[in-house]
């Protein structure tokens, strides 16, 4: 298990490098700069703060530049937010987004499977079809709408909760089940189809025959080996939800990860933009890997390349 685990993280390097360069080139080959909005200079100080910011060299000294600066963990100064480095930008919003994405994560994950095990389970009633139509609803709704709908209802209206900012626990709710309500449903309806499909298996009716109760059934046999579609979706979500949603961290005031990469890239600002896709990138890289793992877990019959 350890040596899949390292094996897997070295079959990473190549993929970081690739993203790295790939967006690299991406953005200085893009029309305009991080400084033509900016009120018209004049050359001679539009000089100096290329000069600042390494600029005028050719675009591979700069990229040799920021790969050397990578390895030794410095992202660059930010274009934009003047006297503020890339590394200090992410340490301060990614354990903001962390916490959000977490948070949705998991209620996105137990809601879900719960969701879709209820309705597999009374399937074809009144409570199934009741279960996919709050699903399906839940992904026909946009998150800015469904945000909103919150703030209304729960923050402004009722005041139960707070309406927006990030400043304790409580304001982490509403949030979050706008960021877990998409994921929430599709999970949901998988999770529906994956036991549906189980539950009619050889290995499931030679385990009733046995005559272990329902209940046991459900969980040790059914529910086991249902999650691997789950399981598969999840890969890419950790990465999406634990990086944050630009659109809920906008609704909510949020100062997380999500909110600055997006203004990162509406401003130009390479070195922020750069910082925050390698994280993203490194996150993809371990929730594949721990989707692997997670693989072996819930059916033996697949074995880990390389686990002892």
């Amino acid at each position: 298990m350890i040596l899949f685990f390292f094996k897997r993280l070295l079959q990473g390097i190549p993929v970081l490098f690739m993203v790295a360069t790939m967006t690299f080139v991406l953005l200085r080959f893009l029309p305009g700069g991080p400084f033509d909005r900016e009120k018209t200079l004049p050359p001679e100080i539009l000089r100096n703060i290329e000069a600042r910011y390494h600029l005028d060299e050719s675009v591979p000294e700069q990229f040799i530049r920021y790969l050397s600066g990578v390895l030794r963990g410095d992202f660059g100064p930010s274009y934009k937010y003047t006297g503020r480095d890339v590394s200090d930008i992410l340490t301060d919003s990614f354990p903001i987004s962390l916490q959000l994405g977490s948070l949705a994560l998991m209620i996105a994950s137990f809601g879900g499977v719960a969701i879709g095990l209820t309705a597999a389970v009374r399937h074809g009633s009144v409570l199934d079809r009741g279960l996919m139509l709050l699903s399906v609803a839940g992904m026909s709704v946009p998150s800015f709408v469904l945000g909103a709908l919150l703030v209304l209802s729960f923050g402004l209206s009722l005041g139960w909760l707070p309406a927006a900012l990030w400043e304790g626990p409580s304001y982490a709710v509403l949030p979050a089940l706008t960021l877990a309500a998409l994921p929430m449903a599709y999970i949901a309806q998988l999770t529906r189809s994956s036991v549906l499909e189980v539950m009619h298996l050889d290995y499931v009716r030679t385990a009733r025959a046995k005559g272990l109760s329902e209940r046991a059934v459900r969980w040790r046999h059914v529910l086991r080996n249902a999650l691997l579609a789950v399981v598969t979706y999840l890969g890419p979500l950790v990465a999406v939800l634990l990086t944050g949603s630009f659109v809920v961290e906008q609704i909510f005031a949020i100062p997380g990860m999500g909110r600055f990469f997006v203004t990162a890239v509406t401003n130009r600002d390479y070195p922020l933009v750069l910082g925050a896709t390698l994280v993203y990138a490194c996150l993809i890289i371990l929730a594949n890997i721990v989707v692997d793992i997670l693989y072996a877990f819930l059916d033996p019959r697949i074995r880990l390349d390389g686990a002892r």
